[in-house]
This record gives C-alpha cells, sequence and structure tokens, in this order.
C-alpha cells in the first residue's frame, strides 16, 4: 500500500512540475540602445553606468529633467524679450530698432507656442508666459534684467532708449545662449528631436542677432558726439 502510495506521489509531483515549465515564458530579451540612448536602466530609474535615464511618459515621448526645465524655463526668458521689445513703438525707438523689435517679438511669440506645446504633450506643467526672473530650479536665469534695468529702459527715450534697449537686449540674449550651453552640457538632454531643434536655433537665432546689435550699438556710439 505504501508503495502504490509513493509511485501515485511521485507521479503526482513530476506531472506538476512538466505542467510549470510548460507554462514557463522566457523573458524577451531588452532591444539594444540606439546612439546617444542609455544602455540599461536600474529599478530605480537611474542608468546602471553613468547617470540618469531619460524620462518617459506614457506616449512615448522620451525626455529628462534637463529637457523639461529649459522649455519651462525659456518660456519666461522669451516673455521678458517681448515685454521689453514692446517698449520700442512708444519709447521713439529708431526704426531700425523698431524693426528689431518687432522681429523678436513675432519669433519669440512662435517659439513660446512651441515650448507651451511640447510640455503639455508630455503631462508636464505649463507655466503661463510671463516674465518670471527664475528659473525652475528657483535660480536666477542668465540675462535677465532685473526690475531697476527694466525701470531704467522704460525711463528712457529716443537715442537714449535705443543705446540701452541694445546694450540690454545683448544681455538678455547672452543669457539665452548660456541656457543652451547648459541643457547640452547636462547629462542625456537635447535627445528630443523638437528640444534639439529649437535649442540649435535659439544658438544660431541669438547669436546672430547679438552681433548685429553689437554693431547697431557701436554705430549709435560712435556717431554720438563727444560731450
Amino acid at each position: 500500500m505504501k508503495a502504490s502510495i509513493t509511485r501515485r506521489l511521485a507521479a503526482t509531483l513530476l506531472a506538476l512540475s512538466a505542467a510549470a515549465c510548460g507554462g514557463t515564458t522566457r523573458a524577451t530579451p531588452a532591444p539594444a540602445p540606439g546612439p546617444g540612448v542609455p544602455a540599461a536602466v536600474d529599478v530605480h530609474g537611474t542608468h546602471a553606468a553613468t547617470g540618469p535615464a531619460p524620462a518617459v511618459n506614457n506616449g512615448g515621448h522620451p525626455w529628462t529633467e534637463a529637457d523639461a526645465r529649459f522649455m519651462s524655463s525659456m518660456i519666461g526668458h522669451h516673455a521678458q524679450a517681448i515685454v521689453i521689445a514692446q517698449l520700442a513703438p512708444t519709447h521713439d525707438a529708431s526704426p531700425e530698432v523698431r524693426r528689431l523689435a518687432a522681429r523678436i517679438i513675432g519669433s519669440q511669440e512662435d517659439e513660446i507656442a512651441t515650448m507651451r506645446q511640447w510640455l503639455a504633450d508630455r503631462g508636464l506643467p505649463v507655466p503661463e508666459a510671463h516674465a518670471g526672473h527664475h528659473d525652475h530650479g528657483g535660480g536666477m536665469m542668465p540675462g535677465m534684467l532685473t526690475p531697476a534695468q527694466v525701470a531704467q529702459l522704460d525711463a528712457a527715450r529716443g537715442e537714449d532708449f535705443d543705446r540701452l534697449f541694445l546694450t540690454f537686449m545683448i544681455q538678455h540674449h547672452r543669457g539665452a545662449v548660456a541656457m543652451v550651453e547648459q541643457l547640452f552640457g547636462s547629462y542625456g538632454a537635447g535627445q528630443d528631436e523638437t528640444v534639439f531643434k529649437f535649442a540649435s536655433d535659439v544658438n544660431v537665432d541669438q547669436a546672430t542677432e547679438i552681433d548685429r546689435m553689437q554693431r547697431m550699438l557701436e554705430a549709435l556710439l560712435f556717431a554720438s558726439p563727444a560731450p
């Protein structure tokens, strides 16, 4: 009797073992990462060897904290440039400065719309387009005018306005270029196509405008009579 029970128990265990083996699913190996994509991420969301991995939302758009901080902060940075440029028509600016200001307003309003849409598509907070002085890490954004500088510009008229406008806008543009450099210096940042193109355009466009404004400022200063 005991031998029979033992044989039946052994047969049952063998059947259960076979069923378990047959129902096991082999893990599918992860695809090899593409160029510029972190190779492995551990359970804490950290790159196994080199640092933080890009976050990915439900829509599959890869982004990093540096991408989101850049896009959010640049909205406020652009908003101040627009506020400054809007003073030109009411402060007796020269025709050339007015044209420059109009171009800044048009291009940066379009870019703010792009940044807001990028954040919304990823389910991230979308800041209002107003001129904030601090980025989303709490620090002062590069190139931003202080309230005292804005008041100084607002009090100027004519040639004095042109001189201050060009001086302050060069400062402001240099700050935007510095923000781009900070973005591309952050691990894993700028991989997203929209972020990469936008940041690259900001770098080129604002560097070009800096050169132009420097020439305008030099012409204005040299044309002014000596005191």
